[in-house]
């Protein structure tokens, strides 16, 4: 009985998480953001409603673009290579899933990007006075989100 409140006492934590791409498999990513959607809001009143207010519906849906950042690693090119397969609208969709494992790294939460394709990737910000590590990121687009609990 204990177990089951530890349980539920705490939240988990959001630092280990994995990301695959279709056909291009795993990549190993620092952060991601941008797991949002939202409805349009239909507002309607017809003429000879007696209410002085509208009605409010749920319209379209719409996703935000999702960013992932990672280091820059010795002959890692795969965000750029994968960036560049872009050519007048042949790129091959595919769909992105990313989870949010436990401490045996099963998925516990899982996100999927449906038909994604790479928008925009971005390299590091080099400064000379810093001693931080070099972080590329790539902007994600996509037709939905798809959220499932393990």
């Amino acid at each position: 009985m204990a177990g089951e409140h530890e349980e539920s006492t705490w939240p988990l934590p959001r630092f280990h998480f994995k990301v695959s791409f279709g056909d291009k498999g795993e990549i190993a990513f620092q952060e991601v953001s941008g797991l949002d959607s939202e409805s349009d809001i239909i507002e309607y009143r017809a003429g000879n409603n007696a209410n002085f207010s509208t009605v409010k519906m749920p319209g379209l849906q719409k996703s935000s673009n999702v960013t992932m950042k990672k280091g820059i690693f010795k002959s890692d090119t795969a965000l750029y290579d994968y960036f560049n397969e872009i050519k007048m609208n042949t790129i091959a969709r595919q769909n992105v899933t990313i989870q949010l494992l436990d401490e045996e790294h099963n998925p516990m939460f899982t996100w999927t990007l449906k038909n994604a394709f790479p928008l925009k990737v971005s390299g590091t910000d080099l400064n000379a006075q810093n001693n931080e590590m070099a972080v590329e990121e790539i902007v994600m687009a996509h037709e939905g989100l798809i959220f499932e609990k393990a």
